[in-house]
């Protein structure tokens, strides 16, 4: 009967040992950021600051692992006007003296290089660099497609959502149709003067994909979750994005 016992209770032991090795892992999540920098007039833009570093130090002190990679690779290129003291939030203040991190910045992986299947989710930071090279991306548009049918969750904030303009899903439906979106709001582009610096409105074409678009007031924190598409208004909506894509990934 002892035997017995003590054979029990060694299972146990091990089952135990197993659960926790697997829950001891940490997250892995990509964040992806663009390499696009200048507009054919000169006009610098790239990565908001806040919408970079707000994720990727909510992530981080969170113990997950997190990848930076963009379509060219290399140094990512982040909007000027972001690091102007009217714009700067404490994320983006500790990123500018952060030289380690700015280093991750300055070589992010090569977005084709990217094994999807590594990762537990992503990350989309927005700027107005976004709209200009990853709505075409065929490797965004299939690790966003990929992940999403694998029940893993795509979050994006500000104008990063325009990366979904392309993106459909096995059916041959646009994967925003019928679904909850948020992003960018056509008043708080013509409110910042920046539509000259975008290729399309992203409201107007979240609409035109069929997304149930959603917003809040302009300049104010508002993030929506649809299944494991978690999309976000403007830079404010940072932090509650990534506040949503960390409980996802702990479901």
């Amino acid at each position: 009967m002892k035997k017995m016992m003590r054979y029990v209770m060694a299972l146990l032991l091990l089952a135990v040992q197993q659960v926790y090795a697997q829950t001891a892992q940490p997250k892995k999540v990509l964040i992806v950021v663009t390499s696009f920098g200048e507009l054919a007039n000169g006009d610098k833009t790239g990565i908001w600051l806040e919408e970079f570093s707000t994720p990727y130090y909510k992530l981080t002190e969170k113990g997950v692992q997190v990848t930076i990679a963009s379509p060219k690779g290399g140094k990512a290129p982040i909007d000027p006007k972001s690091t102007s003291e009217a714009f700067l939030t404490p994320s983006a203040k500790k990123f500018l003296a952060d030289a380690a991190a700015q280093e991750r910045l300055n070589n992010t992986v090569t977005l084709a290089l990217i094994k999807a299947s590594d990762y537990d989710a992503v990350f989309y930071p927005g700027g107005h660099g976004p709209m200009w090279d990853l709505p075409e991306n065929k490797t965004s548009i299939a690790l966003i497609s990929g992940l999403i049918q694998k029940g893993k969750p795509v979050a994006l904030v500000c104008h990063a959502p325009a990366a979904l303009k392309n993106v459909k899903l096995a059916n041959g439906e646009y994967l925003i149709k019928g679904k909850r979106v948020a992003g960018f709001t056509n008043s708080e582009e013509n409110a910042g003067g920046s539509v000259a610096m975008t290729p399309f409105l992203l409201e107007d074409m979240l609409k035109q994909r069929g997304a149930k678009y959603e917003k809040g007031a302009d300049w104010q924190p508002f993030a929506v979750q649809d299944g494991w598409l978690i999309t976000g208004q403007n830079p404010a909506s940072a932090e509650p994005v990534t506040e949503k894509l960390l409980a996802a990934l702990n479901n």
